[in-house]
């Protein structure tokens, strides 16, 4: 953390709590002046002060993360390149909206939000499109996965306890020692037989592979794993089980019904926060932690150690809970050629596109090129902050010959300040700001007028054409 301004959060921070500027002062050990200064930005906010501050109130330490500022920004410029007949928001305005101003930061997406829905809808009705749609509906809502999706990427707070009781369980079923792969599988099946009364059998996989990975039997208390799993899948699998038996009641105080709106979105998101737990189990926080920093996140080093996959690793990189000061905040994502997202995850300020396509110049999809090899890149997004990509191909199949094969493109980033604490940064260039490739999230929110790779024009930007300009934009030549 670098010095940080956040006067205005601070001050918000202690009316919310009913304290005085004395009394906030008195348990942070500084004087009444000093935290005066820090709230009207005349000081920054110390790393030690926000220490003391979570130590004396428990706050959240993620309520002052640049890394939180910064990912609100960019999904504000989404909301300020849409304005169409309103003045252009500078940037140093959006930054100390998305900076200082969380909640109404929130308001404004939201807002955002209701407007496109509401655009759309008319958009259908004058289409003739949706008459049989009840007059007052704003919109097509989202679909229970996409709501389900949208949940876990803006919100952490609920993997923290996830985290820890894996941890803790992980701890018990391998008294003490780091094992993973084969050995763990057998240690959660003991958990499963010992504690549960519940036996673990294979069944074998099929031709067309539409078996499921993992099945149930109340009745018979039988689990039956697919035999095309490697070890670390099994574990897994024995540990999203292990989370609907030994986490229930934590996993349901999730998946209310004013969190979700649907039965169908808030069993999606059971289902998800199972497979959070049977993450952080396979790879619990504090060991999977230690291990990659001693191995400087080399992530195929790290697969072999806990006997899971490439994207097994990439995705727990990115939903970690880390202690204060610990740890590097990563997002993932898996694409398949199409562009389609799949898997994204966040705990730090990535922009992924949520207004179609992404940007054809990210490695993510140059990786489908080089099937199997490590790409990395430099990529420096239109608000100026640089970040580190690796990616790589990765397969799905299941079944014999003749089964269809699942081809993803994973990649696994951070920001550039991190980089060289991982491997992968050997041989670039992280001092010159020119060796970063330009990208953005997508030509609908970018600015990026001379981008070569650009298929349209920015949302509520004019086109401006010279008819004596052959070649006048990229995205003249469908039209």
């Amino acid at each position: 953390m670098t010095k940080a301004f956040m006067g205005v959060r601070l001050k918000t921070l202690r009316e919310q709590q009913g304290l005085t500027q004395a009394a906030l002062a008195a348990s942070l050990k500084i004087s009444p002046s000093y935290l005066n200064q820090i709230e009207n930005d005349q000081r920054p906010l110390t790393v030690p002060v926000l220490l003391r501050l979570q130590a004396a109130h428990g706050i959240d330490l993620q309520l002052f993360s640049e890394d939180e500022g910064a990912r609100r920004l960019s999904e504000l410029q989404t909301v300020f390149s849409d304005a169409r007949e309103a003045e252009a928001v500078p940037q140093t305005e959006a930054r100390m909206v998305a900076s200082q101003l969380p909640s109404v930061s929130r308001v404004l997406l939201h807002l955002h939000k209701r407007a496109r829905t509401a655009e759309d809808r008319l958009s259908s009705i004058a289409a003739g499109s949706d008459g049989d749609r009840m007059a007052g509906e704003l919109g097509p809502p989202l679909q229970p996965y996409e709501e389900v999706r949208e949940f876990f990427y803006a919100r952490h707070h609920h993997m923290a306890m996830l985290d820890e009781r894996a941890e803790e369980l992980y701890e018990a079923v391998t008294e003490g020692a780091t094992v993973g792969g084969a050995e763990l599988l057998a240690r959660l099946r003991d958990r499963l037989h010992s504690q549960h009364g519940i036996a673990v059998r294979e069944t074998a996989a099929n031709r067309t592979s539409d078996h499921a990975l993992r099945s149930y039997d109340a009745a018979t208390r039988t689990i039956s794993l697919a035999t095309d799993m490697d070890p670390g899948q099994q574990a897994f699998q024995l540990g999203v089980q292990l989370a609907f038996l030994e986490t229930g009641p934590l996993i349901d105080s999730f998946t209310t019904a004013d969190a979700f709106k649907t039965s169908q979105a808030r069993s999606l998101a059971r289902l998800g926060f199972a497979n959070h737990f049977a993450g952080a189990l396979v790879l619990p926080n504090r060991r999977f932690q230690e291990a990659a920093e001693a191995l400087r996140y080399d992530i195929e080093l790290l697969s072999d150690r806990f006997g899971v996959s490439f994207e097994t690793i990439g995705h727990r990189l990115s939903t970690m809970h880390h202690a204060p000061g610990r740890g590097i905040p990563f997002f993932f994502v898996r694409v398949d050629r199409a562009g389609n997202v799949s898997k994204r995850q966040s705990t730090a300020d990535f922009h992924f596109s949520r207004h179609g396509g992404t940007c054809p110049l990210w490695n993510v999809y140059e990786a489908f090129s080089h099937p199997g090899s490590i790409l990395t890149q430099l990529s420096r997004m239109p608000d100026g902050r640089t970040y580190l990509w690796i990616a790589r191909t990765v397969e799905h199949r299941r079944g014999g010959y003749g089964a269809p094969r699942r081809i993803f493109a994973v990649a696994l980033g951070c920001d550039a300040r991190y980089a060289d604490r991982l491997v992968y940064a050997k041989g670039l260039n992280l001092v010159d700001p020119d060796a970063a490739t330009p990208i953005g999230a997508g030509c609908k929110v970018c600015d990026r007028a001379d981008c070569a790779q650009r298929a349209f024009p920015p949302l509520g930007r004019t086109l401006q054409i010279d008819e004596n300009q052959r070649g006048f934009a990229p995205y003249a030549s469908g039209i």
